[in-house]
């Protein structure tokens, strides 16, 4: 019985599942790490275009210190495992009305660049914003990111009394792009940082003004990593194995197992059971209420209503040489009414003739020559998460397509290579890489003064179950979720 009560079965090799499991195994617990992919990483995938290998996922590392947090627990170094360049240029922006800026992670260049684009009022209100989102950041580093997941009230004790007006300060029944506004009068520096509310999945207008503390995550450093960002799961997967988990790729979980109202173990594609003291789920809380793991699991986690989704996205994984326009290794391209970009996904369920267009040029970097041939590209547009009820017909991405080689065109971007040549997914395929989330990338929309508060923390509604994952606290993107899996691992130590 004890050997039972001490093992542990992580569901999804994801950066929520590999930490938990890495932290876990560390602390003693016999741990097996179930992943149905071939290999480790969940969103961090890449697929093969043209040739060679293109990143289809995450393509930023930030908040190194959550990852050294691990590695040091793990009695480890990061910088031994990883190869990590820090990028001085962030993003290379440019609207299809006029401008080009270049973000930095020094701040005072930035706001050189400002100056030049928009004059010298918009550079001393990118310092005052800049002072904001540090202050945003500080506050709740510990007091929200770090810890388990919050009510609004343990929140304002983990400030702490002394420490309310800075709490008051984050403008918490503020909206982003209002915000903003304070900070900015052109219209394009508004779009350009009430993106940030893009990296979790949210549209600006909906999402709180404390979305600003992303400015001083950039600061504070991005890295380019060597070998491209799957280096990171490989990392992590290398690091719980060490520690003594045993990781089974290929292995499909098809039902939770409960006995007595509580999670016991798991049954795997093929009939194989394995049970266990505690299962730790790392996969959209969505898949539970929506009963892909068997009916007994459905009270584990609610269901995400469609309305609540986050974004989904269109991409396009592809080789192609390029002219006109200098691709940094992060570029956006925008035009002009970002508004009705964001109310024709979440209210229309619709995408706008001229979307925003991200692209990650992966053969691209400081210090490196442009590639004198075609180069790995992903092309990313937002687009309504909606892949489990209304999938996008040939006819519609092929228009999509179009329209973003328009955009590109109007910023001064060719692409030889069109989408044959590459993989393209869109919502109906990520929701069938990633079960129960009509294809959003982010779990649940942070919309609303309230809406972090939402999503749910590492201990389920269901004994024994355990959550992981950017559905859950403290959110999405590769830091946030290997955070999720620390607090999990926390959790299961707790109560066992």
């Amino acid at each position: 019985m004890a050997e039972k009560r001490d093992s542990v079965i992580v569901v999804g090799a994801g950066m929520g599942g590999l930490s938990a499991a890495a932290a876990l195994a560390r602390r003693g617990a016999k741990v097996t790490l179930l992943e149905r992919m071939p290999y480790p990483g969940g969103k961090l995938r890449q697929v093969q275009a043209g040739g060679a290998g293109v990143d289809a996922g995450p393509t930023v590392f930030t908040m190194r210190w959550i990852f050294e947090g691990l590695f040091e627990e793990c009695g480890e170094t990061l910088s031994d495992t990883l190869t990590l360049q820090p990028m001085n240029l962030l993003a290379r922006h440019a609207w299809r009305q006029g401008g080009r800026l270049d973000l930095f992670a020094e701040e005072e260049r930035s706001a050189e660049a400002i100056a030049e684009l928009a004059g010298a009022k918009e550079a001393d209100g990118y310092r005052a914003f800049c002072a904001r989102a540090r202050e945003v950041y500080l506050t709740l580093r510990d007091s929200y990111i770090a810890a388990q997941r919050p009510s609004p009230l343990n929140l304002m004790l983990r400030v702490g009394p002394h420490r309310l007006g800075a709490l008051w300060r984050l403008q918490p029944f503020d909206r982003l792009m209002p915000a903003l506004a304070g900070y900015f009068e052109d219209s394009r520096l508004q779009q350009l940082f009430g993106r940030y509310a893009t990296y979790c999945g949210s549209s600006p207008y909906l999402a709180p003004a404390t979305l600003m503390l992303v400015a001083h995550v950039e600061q504070e450093g991005v890295w380019r990593v060597e070998g491209g960002i799957g280096k990171v799961a490989e990392a992590l997967a290398g690091l719980a194995e060490r520690q003594g988990a045993s990781l089974r790729y290929g292995a499909s979980v098809e039902r939770l197992l409960v006995e007595g109202g509580r999670a016991v173990g798991v049954e795997l594609k093929g009939g194989e059971r394995l049970t266990a003291g505690s299962v730790v789920f790392n996969g959209d809380v969505s898949a539970l209420g929506q009963g892909l793991l068997g009916e007994e699991a459905r009270r584990a986690a609610p269901v995400t209503p469609p309305r609540d989704r986050s974004l989904s996205a269109v991409t396009w994984c592809l080789r192609s040489r390029t002219q006109g326009f200098p691709l940094a290794h992060h570029s956006v391209f925008f035009a002009e009414d970002y508004e009705r970009e964001f109310s024709e996904i979440f209210q229309k369920r619709g995408i706008v003739a001229a979307p925003t267009v991200y692209i990650c040029a992966q053969d691209r970097g400081e210090g490196l020559p442009g590639p004198e041939g075609a180069e790995r590209l992903l092309l990313l547009i937002n687009a309504p998460a909606e892949g489990d009820s209304a999938p996008m017909t040939p006819d519609l991405m092929d228009g999509l397509w179009r329209r973003t080689q328009a955009l590109l065109s109007d910023c001064g971007l060719e692409l030889e290579a069109g989408p044959e040549s590459g993989v393209v997914t869109g919502p109906a395929g990520f929701d069938a890489l990633f079960p129960g989330t009509g294809g959003a990338l982010y779990g649940r929309a942070n919309h609303g003064a309230f809406g972090s508060f939402q999503r749910l923390g590492a201990a389920s509604r269901l004994p024994g179950l355990y959550l992981a994952g950017g559905s859950v606290h403290p959110g999405p993107g590769i830091p946030m979720a290997v955070m999720s899996g620390r607090l999990a691992a926390e959790r299961v130590l707790e109560q066992r």
